[in-house]
């Protein structure tokens, strides 16, 4: 494959870095207001998930920040804690923390999520997104930017009554142009060759100018400041300096502290983790990133955070599927999207508080879409059950709770399925109904555990009288003592008194984990004359 030029990697990808950088802006600043935390913090970690994580990852697609899954953790030990500043020391402990999990080669644990519920994750997140999403593209903004679970917000049907009572129709038909721009510009082929000029920020033009057509105008359509991005505005160096916090050091002696940073460190690099195996999934050139090496980027990150007054982070399915969808095809973008928030935020914070929410929320309805489309249910469904079940379960449990708990009950039904899968396949039939057959040809799998005991203990006892059985283990390279035992009982004891003739092939008298031609001795019985 070529390579790709720095320069020409970086033309390439500004566009999905420009569009990643419209996601994330509003999505820092709710995950930071939805922790307790200053608003800098979330566009800190940002910045510093972009720059730093983005440069030492190798991860084509993932982009880091403030992650909406810690929220609940961070706003209970701020609470604790009683100080931000000793909050920042616990995420400095869980920096220290991860880069040891990269070094021993922790992020081998994600070779073991299964595709069907990586799936389901993603399409989970679309479902989360669009829901989240449709109140800010109504003009209803009461939900901050961030949460995962659709229900932290009370979702009942006085929320539903205040939700169809705050509708506004300024904030309805920027998202409707916005959302027909984004289309257009996806559809038609000459507008989407325009690399530099991609469809998100001509949306998101299109709206700040939408409305302040609508106020010049002194129209009721006008979109009113608390439905606008809201970003700090300096007026002076000192006051920048005064939005930046240090870390209280003193925090280290504190036990409290060291507990939330470990906790801190296992969630979020679970949760980095199953989003970087779900970046991979959506990387057009499925390039498979080192987890080991992400584990010691998102630690060097949550490092340099915490030292600056920042969140902790993770990798996030919201950006790096925005980043995706976007066209991204290296990790120049999500370099460029730091860039842009760190000079945003330094220069332009006016213009920025200019952009409706709402032309933001076409921005990721339409990326929730292309996460939870059809097709992909569709595709499960036709896979059959073993895969279909488990990844409709891991959609259901993440929109109802959350990314981690309900990941952990995908993996859990799948673990069941593969199970249950396993201890079927662990031998063929020849005879599909043991009452009708004369002739029984068992053939053993490759592998046969405990866990098969069961299932071939109930075919041999279905077996009727005067039956003729064979059993072939020629191509099985180990069986578990209790199935062994199981098998000799059945063809030296019942099957004499049952008149049953058993023959039995390839058989050894052990089945060790790392055999020796010295341990391997065919299992001899005798064939019982009819």
């Amino acid at each position: 494959m070529k390579k790709t030029s720095l320069i020409g990697g970086i033309k390439e990808n500004f566009p999905s870095g420009l569009v990643v950088f419209l996601v994330a802006l509003p999505l820092c600043l709710g995950i930071a207001l939805a922790s307790g935390a200053p608003p800098l913090s979330g566009i800190i970690s940002g910045i510093v998930g972009g720059l730093v994580v983005g440069t030492l990852s190798n991860s084509n697609i993932s982009v880091s920040g403030p992650a909406a899954g810690l929220t609940a953790i961070v706003l209970t030990a701020i609470t604790d804690l009683g100080a931000f500043e000793l909050f920042l020391c616990a995420g400095i402990i869980a920096g220290l923390i991860q880069l040891i999990l990269g070094f021993i080669r922790a992020g081998s644990i994600s070779n073991y999520f299964p595709n069907n519920v990586i799936e389901g994750m993603l399409a989970a997140i679309g479902i989360i997104i669009i829901l989240k999403q449709i109140p800010h593209a109504l003009g209803f903004d009461k939900d901050y930017e961030g949460h995962e679970s659709i229900f932290d917000n009370g979702l009942n049907f006085g929320y539903f009554a205040e939700l169809l009572g705050a509708i506004h129709p300024g904030a309805i038909i920027v998202t409707l142009v916005s959302i027909a721009i984004l289309i257009t510009w996806d559809k038609v082929h000459a507008l989407k060759r325009i690399k530099m000029l991609p469809g998100a920020l001509v949306a998101v033009v299109a709206g700040i100018v939408l409305n302040q057509i609508f106020k010049m105008t002194g129209s009721s359509l006008a979109i009113q400041t608390q439905h606008l991005v809201s970003l700090p505005v300096p007026q002076s160096f000192d006051d920048f300096k005064n939005l930046v916090i240090m870390p209280d050091f003193n925090g280290f002696t504190n036990p409290k502290v060291w507990i939330v940073g470990a906790t801190i460190a296992i969630v979020a690099s679970i949760e980095t983790l199953l989003c970087i195996e779900a970046s991979d999934r959506l990387d057009q050139q499925r390039r498979v990133t080192d987890t080991n090496l992400e584990l010691k980027a998102q630690g060097i990150g949550n490092l340099i955070s915490s030292f600056i007054g920042g969140l902790p982070m993770t990798s996030v399915v919201v950006r790096s599927s925005a980043n995706a969808n976007a066209g991204a095809t290296s990790k120049s973008s999500a370099i460029i999207h730091g860039i842009l928030l760190l000079i945003c935020v330094l220069s332009i914070p006016v213009i920025l508080n200019l952009i409706p929410l709402a032309t933001l929320a076409a921005v990721l309805l339409l990326v929730g879409y292309k996460l939870a489309k059809p097709a992909t249910f569709k595709h499960f469904w036709q896979l059959g059950k073993f895969q279909f079940i488990p990844f409709v379960a891991t959609v259901v449990a993440v929109v109802a709770t959350d990314l981690l708990k309900g990941v952990g009950i995908g993996l859990a039904i799948s673990v069941f399925y593969i199970l249950q899968g396993n201890m079927k396949r662990a031998y063929y039939l020849s005879k599909e109904k043991l009452n009708d057959a004369d002739e029984i040809n068992i053939k053993l799998a490759e592998e046969v555990s405990f866990l098969n005991k069961a299932a071939i203990k109930k075919t041999l006892k279905n077996i009727k009288p005067n039956s003729t059985v064979t059993i072939d283990a020629r191509g099985t390279s180990y069986i578990a003592t209790d199935v062994l035992e199981m098998i000799q009982d059945f063809a030296n004891i019942r099957a004499k008194e049952e008149d049953i003739t058993v023959e039995l092939l390839g058989f050894k008298t052990s089945y060790r984990d790392y055999e020796t031609d010295e341990d391997s001795h065919i299992l001899v019985t005798h064939r019982r004359a009819m």
